[in-house]
């Protein structure tokens, strides 16, 4: 048995059993991925993949359980090639974070400028995505870190640690008929705004759930005429009279968004948590630590620490 059969095994599931996007992901040829698993499949003494021809079609009884052990064994390898590397390279190396693009726009510049100047002979690689492409780039290993708002702490196998508390705004052009709310504490309701053209978020970015339920609660049907994963494409349209935006707070600047007006809405909408996630017993290089200390004062090391050794759905608080 050898990591390059339980490579291919693996990249064979997530390539959604195409066997020649595998020899893709992999560098090597279709045939020779096709042997490895057959040579795995004959030291283990069972079938891991149906098949229809020389297709594989999916995952057998005892393929779906060994398959959980070969994510671990493959793990704890890319775990020791790291630890070696950490002592061997302390302070260098890279650093890949992937965040939602409100995350990497508004909340992440402060963190990695101040890690960048405390860490100048790391690389930081920053991708961006939706939450489920966040923790799916984690889950891949093609992440160390992930930042995003909602679907991080729904997958068991991340560690999905509670970073900080934002609310959502209310942005007009500055001759709309709501802005003189601005100001005004509670004074907005859900009601005004059912009946206004609203752009906001899509769907499971950037707190749009509570966006969803507040209205619901309320038995109101809001009137979405444009949703953006973008708050400044958000603001753009806004700005041309096409409706009301509903925007994270952090994605508003007063001079910036001159052109615009803010009215507090976190009585309408619920709080929404930025969680900083990793990967569940992935082996994490002293750098890591200190961005998500950088970003997230309160995740110091040792509680990031505690958090990875606790079980799955356990209750963290900051």
């Amino acid at each position: 048995m050898n990591f390059q059969q339980l490579r291919s095994a693996r990249e064979a599931v997530r390539q959604g059993f195409n066997l020649t996007t595998v020899a893709e992901a992999l560098h090597t040829s279709q045939p020779g991925v096709s042997r490895q698993i057959r040579e795995l499949e004959d030291e283990l003494g069972i079938t891991l993949f149906e098949r229809a021809g020389k297709r594989l079609t999916g995952l057998t009884a005892p393929g779906a359980a060994v398959l959980p052990i070969v994510e671990r064994l493959l793990l704890e390898a890319d775990n020791l090639k790291r630890a070696g590397e950490d002592f061997v390279a302390s302070g260098r190396g890279t650093l890949t974070i992937a965040a939602t693009h409100s995350q990497a726009r508004y909340a992440l510049p402060p963190a990695v400028r101040d890690f960048s100047l405390a860490h100048p002979q790391v690389q930081l690689r920053l991708h961006q995505g939706s939450p489920k492409q966040v923790a799916e780039m984690l889950l891949a290993g093609e992440a160390d870190i992930g930042v995003a708002t909602e679907a991080l702490a729904e997958y068991p196998a991340l560690v999905a640690l509670p970073s900080w508390r934002w609310t959502h705004l209310v942005v007009v052009p500055r001759r709309h008929a709501l802005a003189p709310l601005a100001g005004r504490s509670e004074a907005l309701t859900l009601e005004q705004l059912a009946a206004l053209p609203l752009i906001t978020y899509e769907s499971g970015y950037t707190g749009r759930t509570h966006i969803d339920q507040a209205f619901a609660r309320r038995g109101l049907m809001p009137n979405l005429v444009l949703t953006a994963m973008d708050a400044d494409v958000i603001k753009t349209y806004v700005e041309l009279g096409m409706g009301v935006g509903i925007i994270a707070a952090m994605a508003y600047d007063e001079q910036r968004d001159s052109a615009l007006v803010a009215i507090d809405a976190r009585h309408l909408f619920a709080s929404n948590m930025t969680r900083v996630a990793v990967r569940r017993g992935a082996f994490l290089r002293g750098y890591a630590y200190a961005f998500i200390t950088a970003f997230a004062p309160p995740l110091t090391r040792t509680r990031v620490e505690r958090a990875m050794a606790e079980a799955p759905g356990s209750r963290f608080e900051i």
